[in-house]
């Protein structure tokens, strides 16, 4: 669990967090590689559930019927229905999750989204711009997707954790799972939680942290990826910036909004 931060997405806890679809392979079993995404069955009930979801958070395809998304996003659920930029909304499975990376790979129907371009290099350095892309606050904001802007504030997280990056782009419940962008639209983390500004108030005597929110690296995302079968599309970050604007065009096509049903 993390220390002192509201995991985006499920709750506004201090913690690092259709009937169903046809039951999946245990991929977390010791013994043996997990199948490729690609060799799971199909989803049979297309259609996504109905009533109120208890929870919702965001995601982003990865590969051709796969959208990574948090782990405390999808931690819990019965169900998970998602939406594409088209308005489609189908069930989704969970593949495969990792806890201690707070990351998760569902499966949707092929063609759902196409997936976003993870960075190969050049390394990520503190101070550059990011832009978090995802669905804050449903029901009270926007339907549709919020950009946000901002920068990489430290290299690693929360008591120094190396998983993760400290970003100032502000990001809200629901943010959670989304992907962190760089100046060129590739990915180099998902946000996953922001500093739980009231307790740290109680603990400094009255100071408010501002835009202190954490992403887990994309080296680490890529990682759970790889180690499910899941084919990483990368590519170098060595093209003139884009503006936000032109960011958010080009990854919109594979951002997701997620919806939990317990």
């Amino acid at each position: 669990m993390r220390f002192a931060v509201i995991l985006l997405g499920l709750a506004w806890a201090v913690a690092a967090h259709a009937d169903k679809p046809p039951p999946l392979p245990d991929t977390s079993a010791p013994s043996g590689k997990p199948p490729p995404l690609g060799a799971l069955p199909p989803l049979r009930s297309p259609a996504a559930p109905e009533g109120q979801a208890n929870a919702t958070g965001s995601g982003f395809a990865v590969t051709d019927g796969g959208v990574m998304t948090a782990n405390h996003v999808v931690d819990g659920c019965r169900r998970l229905a998602v939406r594409n930029a088209s308005g489609q909304r189908v069930t989704a499975a969970v593949v495969a999750t990792d806890p201690r990376r707070d990351v998760a790979l569902l499966r949707v129907p092929p063609g759902f989204a196409p997936p976003l371009t993870f960075r190969d290099g050049p390394a990520v350095q503190i101070g550059e711009s990011v832009v978090t892309y995802g669905f804050p606050l449903s029901g009270l904001l926007t339907s549709g997707p919020t950009l946000t802007t901002g920068n990489i504030s430290a290299l690693s997280g929360l008591r120094d954790n190396r998983m993760d990056f400290q970003i100032s782009a502000p990001v809200q419940p629901g943010n959670s799972g989304g992907p962190l962008l760089d100046a060129q639209g590739h990915v180099i983390g998902v946000v996953v939680s922001k500093l739980n500004a009231a307790q740290v108030a109680k603990l400094t005597g009255g100071d408010i942290p501002q835009n202190v929110n954490f992403a887990i690296k994309g080296n680490e995302a890529a990682a759970f990826l790889v180690a499910h079968n899941v084919p990483v599309p990368h590519a170098p970050s060595d093209r003139p910036e884009l503006k936000p604007q032109q960011i958010g065009e080009l990854v919109n096509a594979g951002i997701v909004f997620i919806q939990c049903y317990r």
